[in-house]
């Protein structure tokens, strides 16, 4: 069987960590599979779905390298959910009720107050067609809900392994709102049959609805998918991420300068057995996943981490890689600068604050005039490869100053500084006379 899993997201905001996680399993396992991947966009809400958010969704996949297979607006297949929704209705599994919800909220509250499961009691299948005609021309529009079995429904699940959910504890799930609006779990249901999706990869706050749709799936004559429920993601303090999650959004992360891979490596990896570094690729992320890797326990998302990655995705790119990006930046300075400055980039906007220790302008920091002005007297007539070895060693003569002592306030009154790139790659980069300025105290 050829793997084929989807990522149905909708277009009502930004993609977050939390859903980016959901859509990258996905892909790993459908890519490490060889399988397919399936971008679906759940736009049945017209009223709060925007193209713009769209657009935004599939901006965010593409810059990650998540590419997919196949795509499809769900807005396009409301004819197919009629159907369904028909059969259903023909086989006395979807029936219509009344109740308002205040009405529910009442009754839940009546069951709690007994010591009983605030569970629908299923009274909507009471009434006569003369009831629900007089409800009708009260002005009531119906509901739609889904008449579980109220049976144990297991499976193998591919992450928590053996899966059972009691759906005779659960409410009978609604279908279909009284504006006619469909809810998710139809049409995800009828798209997962129609495009033969293999397996269903979510969050563990999914597992009981899932008892409820391998109902629905039964019912509609098909076979339910494979099922995957992950551990959900929790801040480095173990609390909840669900209230952060929009402040972590991809196009906001895009802009504050993290790298594609170091985001997809972070969450591709956190909270299972693999080592948290950066992969070659994302296709190579995918080759290494498996859900056996995955723990039990809640992943933690901790932007250190992240930042870490981040740093060490740029320290292995390459200058003929990098070079298009510091055009673009207009800080390429040359093979020589991007060897001597990535080894201290966390950002790779930070080229810029190292492209003007070369350029200029720097305001030297000159604690001790003398030692700068002996260090000046003793400046190489050509600065080249060798040139901050034999400088320091000539400045040690001369002033007695050795270790820190040596080498720090020359890089303070070189470069401003009191950390930054390796001194013997950065001097032979930076012109000899703006050193000497420097050395006199000038801004240059």
């Amino acid at each position: 069987m050829s793997v084929k899993v989807r990522f149905a997201p909708s277009p009502t905001g930004r993609l977050h960590v939390g859903n980016v996680r959901t859509a990258l399993v996905n892909w790993l396992f459908a890519k490490g599979q060889g399988g397919a991947f399936v971008l679906r966009i759940d736009d049945t809400d017209l009223e709060r779905s925007t193209k713009e958010f769209e657009t935004g969704i599939e901006t965010d996949l593409q810059w990650l390298g998540l590419t997919w297979d196949e795509r499809y607006n769900q807005s396009q297949r409301f004819d197919r959910y009629e159907e369904a929704a028909a059969r259903l209705k023909t086989a006395g599994r979807l029936y219509p009720c009344y109740e308002t919800s205040d009405e529910l909220d009442r009754r839940r509250k009546v069951q709690l107050s007994r010591g009983l499961p605030p569970i629908y009691d299923r009274a909507a299948l009471e009434l006569t067609d003369e009831d629900r005609a007089k409800l009708e021309a009260e002005g009531r529009r119906p509901h739609w809900r889904f008449k579980l079995e109220g049976r144990r429904v297991a499976w193998e699940d591919l992450a928590r392994g053996h899966a059972e959910v009691d759906t005779a504890s659960m409410s009978d799930p609604v279908l279909i709102r009284e504006d006619g609006l469909f809810l998710y779990t139809l049409p995800s249901v009828v798209d997962d049959i129609d495009m033969k999706i293999t397996h269903v990869i979510r969050g563990e706050d999914h597992v009981t609805n899932t008892g409820a749709q391998i109902e629905i799936f039964e019912a509609l004559g098909a076979d339910a998918p494979g099922f995957a429920h992950m551990p959900l993601l929790v801040g480095a303090d173990g609390a909840a991420l669900s209230k952060r999650l929009g402040s972590l959004s991809i196009a906001d992360m895009r802009d504050q300068g993290y790298e594609p891979i170091a985001i997809t490596s972070h969450l591709g990896r956190i909270g299972t057995s693999d080592p948290l570094e950066v992969a070659d690729s994302v296709e190579a992320l995918g080759q290494s996943f498996a859900f056996s890797k995955m723990g039990r326990s809640p992943a933690r998302y901790d932007t250190a981490d992240l930042d870490r990655l981040n740093a060490q995705s740029l320290h292995g790119i390459a200058y003929d890689d990098a070079r298009a990006r510091l055009v673009a930046m207009d800080c390429d300075l040359g093979e020589g600068f991007w060897d001597a400055v990535r080894p201290n980039l966390g950002k790779f906007a930070d080229v810029k604050d190292y492209a003007r220790l070369v350029n200029g302008p720097v305001t030297p920091v000159i604690a001790d005039p003398a030692f700068a002005a002996a260090a000046l007297e003793v400046l190489p007539a050509e600065i080249g490869a060798d040139s901050w070895s034999a400088w320091t060693g000539a400045v040690k003569e001369a002033t007695g100053a050795k270790g820190k002592a040596l080498f720090m306030p020359l890089r303070q009154v070189v470069t401003g500084m009191e950390h930054g790139p390796d001194m013997a790659a950065l001097l032979p980069l930076i012109d000899r006379d703006r050193i000497v300025r420097r050395l006199k105290g000038e801004t240059a």
